[in-house]
């Protein structure tokens, strides 16, 4: 992947240079006609071609970001309610990840998102410990959400 990443931006160097023109939009250009070529001759490279992990990381970072969303809403929902009634706890969640990389990126991701924090990881069994604010609501969420980011962390590690 690296060695794509770099053939990358030296195709986009040359495009500038030949060009004799330093700006962004010449650049944009070169990368984008260096990728084309790269894809082009995926087959003699070693490593899967660059762009589907960065287009998983992607995919990763929007899911992210609607899955904070939604539990931003549904926590502000519990907060300005007059009375409360949530039913704080804890559960145990296993998960089918098996690095210590893709354990920690998934606890992590769980944890950023409001009303649910990692409590503990055991890594040799896949078990992750989780306290949500409610449990009730959170742990139907908090597992949907789970087996999202399982797929899509496989597909960027992968």
């Amino acid at each position: 992947m690296t060695l794509q990443i770099l053939l990358n931006l030296c195709v986009a160097m040359v495009w500038m240079l030949l060009h004799d023109e330093w700006n962004a939009l010449t650049f944009m250009l070169g990368y984008a006609l260096g990728l084309l070529i790269i894809f082009l001759l995926r087959r003699f490279f070693n490593a899967r071609f660059y762009g589907y992990r960065v287009w998983a990381i992607i995919k990763l970072l929007y899911l992210f970001m609607l899955e904070m969303f939604k539990s931003c809403i549904t926590v502000i929902a519990q907060i300005v309610r007059p009375k409360i009634t949530i039913q704080p706890g804890v559960f145990r969640m296993e998960t089918t990840l098996k690095t210590d990389f893709e354990i920690t990126m998934l606890s992590n991701l769980i944890t950023l998102t409001p009303g649910s924090v990692i409590m503990e990881v055991i890594p040799e069994e896949g078990i992750l410990y989780v306290h949500a604010m409610d449990v009730a609501i959170h742990q139907e969420d908090i597992e949907q959400t789970k087996r999202l980011f399982e797929k899509v962390i496989r597909e960027v590690m992968g």
